[in-house]
């Protein structure tokens, strides 16, 4: 039996070959799909245009998933509960005088608003 040598010449042209026949397949699968009822006007495959866009979680979200992922695993393994999640935070609390401020800004704004309105009306 004669033993073939490929050489990369021959793998090159034999690549080339083949991926003109593919463009050629794939022009004439749009052709189809093109033809059929309801079909739709780009192949999202080959556009590459996702149907649905991707939530974006917050950092903190992250963080709550990865523990609680970790603690049911842990479950799964028999492991003790030796991941605890961290105290949260306590809130930033507003000083009574900031608070006082930030309600004489809010009815301020609320008459002009008023003011604005019923200088229009008028």
């Amino acid at each position: 039996m004669p033993t073939n040598k490929l050489t990369a010449e021959i793998i090159t042209a034999a690549i080339e070959g083949f991926e003109i026949q593919k463009a050629s397949i794939d022009a004439r699968i749009a052709e189809l799909r093109a033809v059929l009822p309801g079909a739709a006007v780009g192949n999202d495959a080959a556009t590459g245009s996702p149907g649905r866009k991707r939530r974006k979680f917050s950092a903190a979200a992250r963080k709550r998933m990865k523990e609680a992922q970790q603690r049911r695993w842990a479950k799964v393994r028999g492991e003790s509960e030796s991941i605890k999640a961290e105290p949260a935070k306590s809130k930033r609390k507003l000083s009574a005088a900031a608070k006082a401020k930030l309600v004489a800004n809010l009815k301020k704004a609320r008459a002009a608003k008023a003011a604005k309105a019923k200088t229009a009306d008028a």
